[in-house]
């Protein structure tokens, strides 16, 4: 498995650069981004806001900002926001990313927030992330502590999210065991940064 000593050493884009994880419910988007953030120092994950309440252990592990509707709005009206979309009977968004200099930038968010990022950023780099299966993604679901009636939402919304994320990705990862996908979203990583270096100066590489 590659290790963060993978990445380019040097960093000759000034800009951070913007990777945007899209997936289905069940997919281990967060999962995922987590491992890649603990492995790789120089990569920021924007924390979303959500309305919806929070699942067991997600306030220990700060996986999201979990407000109620009215601050969210009155957030959204500021201007706060770099994405946001309504989706199932709750608000999702990304704050407008401040990462710490030298870094690039991680998002975790829906197939709508995609398109958003895309309309402002068309250089970011989709990679979807697909479950194994709808059989697997159900049984993650459930894991995670949803009920049977918002598993067969979500699964149901899965297909719409696969075939819209398909069109915005540059790359598909199927997370059928952690430690692949992991490997894989990390070379995609040093390749974009790789050619956005090279870019910069061909002469550096």
């Amino acid at each position: 498995m590659p290790s963060s000593a993978t990445h380019c050493s040097k960093r000759l884009h000034a800009d951070p650069l913007y990777f945007v994880l899209i997936g289905p419910g069940g997919a281990g988007k967060g999962t995922l981004a987590a491992e890649l953030v603990a492995k790789d120092p120089t990569i920021w994950l924007s924390r979303s806001w959500t309305t919806r309440a929070a699942r067991p252990g997600e306030r220990e592990r700060r996986a999201y900002e979990f407000v109620d509707r009215e601050t969210f709005e009155t957030a959204v009206a500021a201007g706060r926001f770099f994405e946001w979309a309504e989706f199932l009977d709750y608000l999702m968004g990304t704050p407008v990313p401040d990462p710490p200099p030298g870094s690039d930038v991680l998002l975790e968010i829906d197939v709508q927030g995609a398109e958003q990022v895309l309309a402002k950023m068309p250089d970011a780099t989709v990679i979807l992330l697909l479950p194994p299966s709808p059989e697997v993604q159900a049984e993650r679901l459930a894991a995670r502590g949803d009920d049977e009636v918002h598993i067969r939402r979500r699964v149901a919304l899965g297909r719409e999210e696969v075939d819209r994320g398909g069109e915005l990705a540059a790359y598909t990862v199927v997370n059928d065991d952690l430690q692949g996908a992991l490997a894989e979203l990390t070379a995609i990583v040093d390749r974009t940064r790789t050619a956005a270096n090279r870019a910069v100066n061909p002469e550096e590489l």
